[in-house]
């Protein structure tokens, strides 16, 4: 019975080492500080990082949405209608297999026939006369990693100009980011198009502008920031003064239209796109917030 407890804790300490350490790969906060903060949320990592901020230890940062999964992103683009899917596994190695590169070239193609519709796409028959979800259970029987079809979208050409970019490119149109906009169809459009899907690559902004933004998280947000300055010992007065400046960046930074444009931070992205309007966007990055 010792030697049971005494793996069960050597197996306990191990797990609260390896969140110890991303948990210090999300925040850069030293070690004794990710394991209070560990301690304090039963070693739940979101909360974790929310616990570091408004103690005012951890500032925000684009490094702490979680990625715990590798695989690949993949694009196809006709006739200006494009799709992208995301078809994750649990390592490296196995994103780099052929056989999983293999596979997720042809469900790419499906995606992009089935418009994104991932239910579609799992019941699609593939090459070999077998559906796509069965192909991915054999796969899976295969190789011994879990392999999943995570996401999907699709974008047609109807009423705007589609422009996409591929970052970290392993073949072409397959990569670990990937990035889709749609504007409006106007001169200017054409011009700036890829380098914005560029921008939304490196940028990764949330919404469109502030009205896109999703109200639970501006109010998640100012919960954070108000609890940061608190725990300064501020008064409340200055709290609620100074809270709404540190909101106020907080959306700039992460809405499309308010952020510094990557090519010359004294413009806004809004500057650039002149009377070019943003119908849609998205940017997947393989295993974020999984």
């Amino acid at each position: 019975m010792r030697s049971q407890h005494s793996l069960e804790e050597i197996a306990e300490l191990y797990g609260l080492l390896e969140n110890i350490k991303k948990l210090r790969e999300m925040t850069g906060v030293g070690f004794k500080d990710c394991k209070i903060a560990l301690d304090e949320t039963n070693g739940d990592l979101e909360k974790s990082v929310e616990f570091l901020r408004k103690k005012g230890i951890a500032k925000a940062s684009k490094k702490m949405s979680r990625t715990a999964s590798e695989g690949l992103a993949l694009v196809n683009e006709k006739n200006g209608n494009i799709s992208v899917v995301e078809i994750i596994s649990e390592t490296d190695y196995v994103a780099k297999n052929k056989d999983f590169i293999s596979l997720c070239k042809e469900i790419s193609e499906i995606c992009f026939i089935q418009k994104g519709d991932l239910e579609k796409v799992n019941s699609y028959t593939m090459k070999n006369d077998i559906t796509v979800k069965d192909n991915l259970i054999d796969l899976i029987a295969k190789i011994g990693e879990k392999i999943t079809l995570r996401r999907a979208k699709f974008f047609d050409k109807n009423s705007g100009i589609n422009f996409s970019y591929v970052h970290s490119a392993v073949e072409k149109n397959i990569g670990k980011i990937i990035s889709i906009i749609k504007l409006s169809e106007t001169s200017n459009a054409k011009e700036v198009g890829n380098k914005i899907a560029m921008h939304i690559a490196a940028s990764n902004p949330l919404s469109i502008d502030q009205k896109t933004l999703k109200k639970d998280l501006i109010d998640k947000e100012m919960e954070i920031i108000k609890a940061e300055l608190l725990n300064t010992g501020k008064p409340v007065e200055i709290v609620e003064k100074i809270s709404k400046g540190k909101l106020n960046k907080f959306i700039s930074e992460n809405t499309l239209l308010n952020q510094e444009w990557i090519m010359d931070p004294k413009l806004k992205v809004s500057d650039v796109l002149k009377e070019t309007k943003v119908l849609d966007f998205v940017r997947y990055k393989v295993g974020e917030g999984v």
